[in-house]
């Protein structure tokens, strides 16, 4: 109901602070006219009355419109009371004085002066408090207002208080009294000039109409203390006007509506020409040394001034040296102490304003995850300082080497000789391979390098930067070791990024399904397992391989996101055949960051808190690589999947470093023979020398054997005999949708024959209908 009220109040408000806006302009232009108009002369007792009346409604209608707008603007409401009790004190003040005139003369100062005087300070209080809540300023903007005020008040309290002096040559309190009323106005001009200064008053009209105000008054006061004759008052119309004049800009200039006001701005000239402006007037004001109580109120704001000036100055040395070395430091490499990428690039930008020949090198050390993730970050780090001494001290000084970040470094090459940059950069690669002992390890580091050069109408440093990441690129790929920048690869990058887009798009979108692919007990041709393989359903390049995207998720460091999306998919399918009745174990790849990295592994244990099949029906194939990175927490991984129920794989076994004691200490229970040493079998002794080996060791160590791909019925074949567990391969299926799982093994179950040997044949009946 309140809140109603005050809806239909509002508009009401808002057209009276409209009229009154004008009210009292149109009173002052009628009393000034009534005025001249009426007989006698302007210190007759008609013209004085006039002038009563006249101020009394031009004040009145003042006073109502600060109470309208106080009404209109609860935030406001207590600075704007302030001065309205100022303006009101004021016309009372200033009608008992002009009352007293149409009787007798008046002597300075009457008893009203002392409520004018009540009024200045009430309208200082307005000041005070009329600014918007905002955060502390700075030490330097607050010193920075004090010099402005002090040199305000110097500019103004001179020409307006010295005349002071011969008027009222006797001192005492009326001088005292006739040199603050121009002085507090003084000030207050200074403040509001000070507070727009510092952004605590937006720089608009209502801040010059708050100027031009108290100026006004200030005019007014020292014209009118001028005209006193024998110490008693003479006014005039010209006086009034301005002081109502004056009085009515103040009051316009609170009534605005306050824009937000934004933080004060870094302006060095600015500050430097006010700081040196004010000394030198502060200055000036001490030579003149003006005599008595005036002298003194414009010789302590002179001396402010200077301390004010001063102590800025220290703050502004203080904050020239602090920014130097922020600079300094924003452009340098925190850790190795050479140019940082902006460095580099700015390096870059001044060359190639100049017109001057210059060349771009880009190195990245190969391998250097390897040495973080197996030594640890401070090792690394360690690594990253004395390769950077090293290039360092084997490149000209006229060479920029700068660290971009991680293990990437750049050059800045003050020539274009392709040949000359090729030299430079296998010097460097020589360097790197050089033998460096960290923690008693001996380590020998390569690069790939890309180069590039200047052309015609190049302007910017990212587009050469740029060039040259894509030939490093190229050089990693190819393991050419340094490469100059080949346009033909100029779309690589893009297309890099774009699939890098795309795959994260269908990360988000479910464009990612799962297949499987089945595998099959060697001796029964039983179904045992299938393993999960991810597919992309591209929009418009249709179902694609993992060999198509992985290498790009994994670059892009989506490869933890594709992981969770296959583990979803696998929970999900494995419960479903579950509950169909099937006992099949799933498998699926994890690389070794998701194995280490500590986010899959936690939701796998959380999903199989709630699932409703046994954990050993899961089983999680990792690479031989996930124990060379980090072997503690891969054993840990391993040893956490096996409280849980889960099974362990070694995929691509034979591929990596094959070292028998993790099948020793690890709990695992599968290998899986790569392919390399499968397709081969039947024609290639060695590869049959190796498989039966490991079916060997796998038999010694209780484990299974799986043979991935099976191509044809010969491969099989010779697999049986040598102890191989589990076949898996085209020979026995292909991947195929979800779907169409539990539909094959009940073909597969129906077609299954009961003796070994027959389960032979039937292998290569149904891998000719795969």
């Amino acid at each position: 109901m309140a809140a109603a009220r005050a809806d239909a109040t509002a508009p009401a408000l808002v057209r009276a602070d409209r009229a009154l806006a004008w009210a009292p302009w149109l009173v002052l232009a009628l009393g000034a006219g009534t005025a001249a108009l009426v007989p006698g002369d302007s210190g007759g007792t008609p013209v004085r009355i006039t002038l009563v009346v006249t101020l009394g409604v031009f004040f009145a209608t003042l006073v109502l419109r600060l109470l309208v707008v106080a009404a209109l603007r609860p935030s406001r409401r207590v600075p704007l009371l302030f001065l309205a009790g100022a303006v009101a004190v004021w016309a009372v003040g200033s009608a008992s004085v002009s009352l007293g005139q149409t009787v007798t003369a008046v002597t300075f100062p009457a008893p009203g002066e002392f409520l004018c005087f009540a009024s200045y300070l009430a309208m200082a209080a307005f000041l005070l408090v009329d600014r918007p809540r905002r955060s502390p300023l700075t030490g330097a903007v607050w010193l920075e207002a004090v010099v402005v005020c002090g040199a305000a008040v110097c500019l103004a309290a001179f020409p307006l208080l010295t005349p002071l002096t011969s008027t009222f040559g006797s001192g005492g309190l009326a001088l005292l009294l006739a040199v603050l009323y121009p002085l507090i106005n003084v000030v207050m001009f200074a403040v509001v000039l000070a507070q727009v200064l510092v952004r605590h008053r937006e720089p608009s009209l209502a801040s010059v109409a708050l100027l031009l105000g108290f100026l006004g008054l200030a005019v007014a006061d020292s014209t009118f203390l001028l005209g006193h004759d024998d110490g008693t008052y003479s006014t005039s119309l010209v006086l009034a006007a301005l002081w109502g004049g004056s009085f009515a800009l103040v009051v316009a200039g609170a009534c605005e509506r306050r824009a937000s006001v934004v933080a004060p701005e870094d302006g060095g000239m600015r500050s430097t020409v006010l700081l040196a402006s004010a000394a030198g007037l502060a200055l000036v004001m001490l030579m003149v040394n003006p005599p008595g109580l005036v002298g003194w109120s414009v010789k302590i704001p002179a001396l402010v001034t200077l301390v004010g000036v001063g102590a800025r100055m220290s703050i502004a040395l203080r904050e020239a040296r602090g920014a130097a070395e922020a600079m300094r430091l924003s452009m340098t490499d925190e850790l190795t102490g050479l140019p940082n990428r902006r460095a580099l690039l700015s390096e870059v930008d001044t060359r190639l304003r100049s017109e001057r020949p210059i060349g771009v090198v880009l190195l990245d050390v190969d391998g250097f995850k390897d040495v973080n993730d197996s030594l640890g970050h401070m090792v690394g780090d360690e690594v990253l300082v004395t390769l950077a001494h090293r290039m360092r001290a084997n490149l000209d000084h006229r060479v920029t080497l700068a660290r971009l970040g991680g293990d990437e470094f750049a050059l800045v090459v003050p020539n274009d000789d392709v040949l000359a940059l090729h030299e430079t950069a296998q010097r460097l690669r020589t360097v790197l391979k050089d033998r460096l002992r960290v923690r008693g390890l001996d380590l020998s580091l390569d690069a790939s390098v890309g180069i590039t050069v200047r052309k015609a109408g190049d302007q910017s440093s990212t587009e050469l930067l740029r060039r040259a990441d894509i030939a490093m690129y190229q050089a990693k790929q190819t393991g050419a070791g340094a490469l100059l920048f080949d346009p033909a690869h100029d779309g690589l990058a893009e297309h890099r990024l774009s699939r890098s887009e795309a795959l994260r798009q269908a990360v988000t979108n479910g464009q990612l399904v799962v297949w499987y692919q089945p595998q099959v007990d060697a001796r029964t041709g039983r179904v045992v397992a299938v393993e999960a393989l991810v597919r992309w359903r591209h929009p418009t390049e249709g179902l694609l391989s993992p060999v198509a995207f992985l290498a790009d998720a994994r670059t892009s460091g989506l490869m933890g996101a594709v992981t969770e999306v296959v583990l979803r998919r696998v929970l999900a399918d494995t419960r479903r055949w579950a509950e169909a009745g099937f006992t099949f174990r799933v498998a699926m790849n994890w690389a070794p960051p998701e194995l280490v990295g500590g986010r899959i592994l936690p939701q796998l244990i959380s999903a199989l808190d709630d699932a409703t099949f046994p954990a050993d029906r899961l089983m999680v194939e990792v690479t031989e690589d996930s124990f060379l990175a980090e072997p503690e927490r891969a054993r840990e991984a391993l040893l956490e999947l096996r409280r849980h129920g889960v099974q362990v794989a070694i995929d691509d076994y034979g591929t990596g470093f094959s070292s028998l004691s993790y099948l020793r200490d690890l709990p695992v229970q599968e290998i899986k023979m790569d392919r390399s040493f499968i397709t081969p079998v039947a024609t290639d002794e060695r590869s049959r020398m190796i498989v039966q080996t490991t079916a060997q060791m796998a038999r010694a160590f209780g484990l299974r054997l799986v043979a991935e791909g099976v191509e044809d019925q010969a491969a099989a074949a010779e697999l049986l005999p040598m102890g191989v567990d589990v076949l898996q391969g085209f020979h026995v299926a292909r991947p195929m949708p979800a779907s169409e799982v539990a539909p094959w093994v009940r073909r597969r179950q129906a077609e299954r024959p009961s003796s070994a040997a027959a389960a032979t044949i039937s292998l290569d009946a149904f891998g000719q209908q795969g």
